[in-house]
């Protein structure tokens, strides 16, 4: 007789079986974005499933983002996007702490240095002038608040001339406004907010120089001023130390 937890094993594989079969047809173009999927009675007798296990899959595949339910209309596979599929990534970055967050800062510096450094080969006149709107609006903010806003906007818009939308998904994913405001709050409290103020004027006037190289340098140098930061913080036993409470990566 089998056990409970065999029979919940066994569930499970069924239903990882039914996912990698979506997926699987998505990825063989014979389901395609936006398309509407048969009914779950249709589907299931297709696959050779019972109903409740493509059920779970169905549910599966919408917290990956992969499909989306529309209630009374039926079951949709998604535009595809990056930013759909790797909206759950960002999780990791929200609850991650003490050595893990210093991973993923260090992971950020390397793709956002690659990122800055495309930019920095094809941004245009008219994504230059937004990513100085966004450095302006850093220098004149008033709070903490204003100040993380314009920072995260001021990044974004630098990735996104890069030109790769599933790059910026994955800086975006790993990047936190928690953290972020941690950060800039920290500084403020230390009297060096403008450190960070020179590290964003550096890799604006990069940009505008066109100057890949330059772009490359100044971008991981202002991350790794925030890994520098967040180690000592946490060497002094501070918030996101790996014994306490922490934050999510980000700037």
């Amino acid at each position: 007789m089998s056990t409970s937890s065999e029979r919940t094993t066994a569930r499970t594989s069924v239903t990882q079986r039914a996912i990698d079969q979506v997926k699987a047809m998505i990825a063989e173009g014979e389901l395609r974005p936006g398309e509407r999927l048969p009914t779950e009675r249709e589907f299931a007798a297709t696959l050779g499933l019972s109903r409740s296990s493509m059920r779970e899959a169905i549910r599966a595949l919408t917290i990956m983002g992969v499909l989306e339910i529309r209630h009374g209309a039926g079951v949709y596979v998604t535009g595809l996007r990056p930013s759909d599929l790797l909206e759950t990534f960002g999780v990791v970055a929200e609850i991650s702490r003490g050595q893990t967050l210093v991973e993923i800062l260090q992971i950020r510096r390397i793709l956002e240095a690659h990122a800055t450094a495309t930019a920095a080969a094809r941004i245009t006149g008219e994504e230059l002038a937004e990513v100085r709107r966004h450095l302006d609006r850093i220098g004149e903010g008033q709070t903490v608040e204003e100040m993380v806003s314009a920072d995260r906007d001021f990044h974004r818009s630098i990735v996104a001339a890069a030109g790769n939308a599933t790059l910026a998904a994955v800086l975006d994913g790993l990047s936190s406004r928690t953290f972020r405001a941690r950060v800039w709050r920290g500084h403020e409290d230390e009297g060096v907010l403008g450190r960070l103020h020179s590290d964003h004027e550096r890799i604006y006037q990069a940009l505008d120089r066109r100057d890949p190289q330059a772009a490359h340098t100044a971008a991981a140098a202002h991350v790794l001023e925030v890994e520098a930061w967040l180690r000592v913080r946490d060497a002094d036993g501070g918030p996101g130390a790996s014994g306490g409470r922490g934050a999510a990566a980000g700037r």
